[in-house]
C-alpha cells in the first residue's frame, strides 16, 4: 500500500503522446506518455518510464499510440439561435455588401426577428445539433453569446439555452452578455436610450439571474459607436464582469484600445486593427481572437495584422465564430486549418489558439487550456501521426475519445 494518497489515481492512460502546450512556441511534447486523474483533474503525467513508484490507479487505459492534447476551446460563437439566412449567402454572391444587406433590414436583425419568435424549447432544440457538432471534434469548452434578441425577454432565454446547454452536455459553457449586437427596431434612430436600457435594466438584471459570465458589444459603424461601447464596459465594470469586443472587423473603431483600457479579456476579428490597438492589447494582456471563418464567408481581403501580433507577444487565440449570417461553421478543427491557410499561422499557432490562448480569452486560463498538474481533467485522444495533423486535414476527424473533469465522455 502506497502512503501518498496523492499516488492513488481514479485514471490512469499510458502509451499515449501528450502535446501539453505548456511550453510557449512549442507543443511541449511529451513521447511515451502517461496521464493520471484524479477528481476530476491531473493527478500526473510525465514519460511512462518515470512513473512513480508505489501508484495505484482504479482503472487502466491503453492509449495504443495515441496523441492527447488539451480539450479544444471554441471561445467566441453565437451558436445559440434560430432561423435561417442562406438567402443573405445568395444576395452576397449576387453583389450586396454586408452593410447593404443589413440596411435592408437582413444581418443580425434577421436573427432577431427569428429567435424571438422560437419558444425556449425550440431554441434549445434548434442549437443542440451545432453543440453536437463541435463535441464530436474534441471541443470541451464553449463560449455562447446571447445578442439576438435585443429585449429583456429574449436575451434572458438565450442566456438560460446557454446555461441548459452546459447541465444537458458534457462541456463547460461561458454565457457571454451581447446585447449591444445590434439596434433594434424599436430603437430606431435612440441609439444612445438602448444603450440606457442595455446597462441599467438588462445587464443587472440578467447578471443578478446568475446567466452572465462575460460582457460584449459589437463596436463598428453599423453597430455602436466607442462611446456607447464604453457605456457598457462602465455597466460591466460596476457589477465585477469582466469584457470583450467585437472589434476592427469592418473598419477601425479604436475598438481593441478601449477593450485593453478596461483590461478586456479579448478583442475579435481585428482585421481593421491599428499598431496602436496591439501595443495597447499587448500592455493589458488582452487576447487576439481571430475569426477565420468570418472572413472566409464573406471573401474579407484584409487580413489581421498577425505578424506585428507576434511581434508584441499578444496572445492568438482561434474559433469557430459560429453563426447563421457570417459564419456558419460547426468545426473548430476546420477553424483551425483556415487560420493556416488564410492567416498564415502555424499549425502550433492555430493549436495554441484553441486551447491555452482560447482559454485566456475566457479568463480561464488557471484551470484549462494545457496539461498540467492540477488542472482540469478536459484532454482528448487522437488518432494521428504527429500534433500538426490537427490542423492538416480537411473535413477530418480524428477524435479518439474525449475526457471531460475525468470522465470518458465520447465516443
Amino acid at each position: 500500500m502506497p502512503n501518498d494518497e496523492n499516488l492513488l489515481w481514479d485514471a490512469l492512460w499510458v502509451n499515449v503522446h501528450l502535446a501539453t502546450m505548456a511550453s510557449p512556441g512549442s507543443y511541449g511534447e511529451i513521447r511515451d506518455g502517461a496521464i493520471a486523474v484524479r477528481d476530476g483533474r491531473i493527478a500526473w503525467l510525465g514519460p511512462r518510464n518515470a512513473l512513480p513508484a508505489g501508484y495505484r490507479a482504479a482503472v487502466m487505459h491503453e492509449g495504443e499510440g495515441a496523441w492527447i492534447t488539451p480539450g479544444l476551446i471554441d471561445c467566441h460563437t453565437h451558436v445559440v439561435y434560430a432561423g435561417n439566412r442562406s438567402d443573405e449567402f445568395e444576395a452576397r454572391l449576387n453583389g450586396a455588401s454586408y452593410e447593404e444587406i443589413a440596411q435592408r433590414g437582413g444581418g443580425i436583425m434577421s436573427t432577431v426577428r427569428a429567435t424571438r419568435a422560437a419558444s425556449e424549447q425550440e431554441l434549445f432544440d434548434a442549437s443542440l445539433p451545432r453543440v453536437m457538432n463541435l463535441l464530436s471534434e474534441g471541443m470541451t469548452t464553449l463560449e455562447i453569446k446571447s445578442g439576438y434578441g435585443l429585449d429583456m425577454a429574449t436575451e434572458r432565454k438565450m442566456l438560460r439555452v446557454a446555461r441548459r446547454i452546459g447541465e444537458s452536455l458534457p462541456v463547460r459553457v461561458r454565457a457571454t452578455f451581447l446585447g449591444a449586437h445590434a439596434l433594434p427596431p424599436e430603437y430606431a434612430g435612440r441609439a444612445d436610450s438602448y444603450i440606457d436600457a442595455v446597462c441599467k435594466e438588462m445587464l443587472p438584471a440578467l447578471a443578478a439571474e446568475g446567466l452572465v459570465d462575460a460582457v460584449d458589444a459589437f463596436c463598428e459603424k453599423i453597430g455602436f459607436s466607442a462611446a456607447q461601447t464604453e457605456r457598457v464596459f462602465q455597466a460591466a465594470r460596476a457589477l465585477g464582469l469582466p469584457v470583450k469586443l467585437h472589434a476592427e472587423q469592418l473598419s477601425d473603431q479604436n475598438g481593441a484600445a478601449l477593450t485593453a483600457r478596461y483590461r478586456g479579456l479579448s478583442a475579435d476579428h481585428l482585421e481593421y486593427l491599428s499598431p496602436e490597438g496591439i501595443d495597447a492589447m499587448a500592455a493589458a494582456g488582452t487576447v487576439a481572437v481571430l475569426l477565420p471563418g468570418a472572413f472566409y464567408f464573406l471573401r474579407e481581403t484584409k487580413m489581421p495584422p498577425l505578424q506585428a501580433l507576434r511581434a508584441a507577444r499578444v496572445p492568438i487565440a482561434i474559433s469557430t465564430d459560429c453563426n447563421p449570417g457570417t459564419s456558419p461553421m460547426t468545426s473548430l478543427l476546420l477553424a483551425m486549418n483556415m487560420a493556416c491557410t488564410l492567416f498564415r499561422l502555424t499549425p502550433q499557432e492555430a493549436l495554441a489558439g484553441a486551447t491555452i490562448n482560447a482559454a485566456k480569452a475566457l479568463g480561464l486560463h488557471d484551470e484549462l487550456g494545457n496539461l498540467a498538474v492540477g488542472k482540469a481533467a478536459d484532454f482528448v485522444l487522437w488518432s494521428i501521426e504527429r500534433p500538426g495533423d490537427l490542423a492538416y486535414a480537411i473535413g477530418g476527424n480524428p477524435c479518439r475519445r474525449i475526457v471531460h473533469q475525468g470522465r470518458i465522455t465520447a465516443p
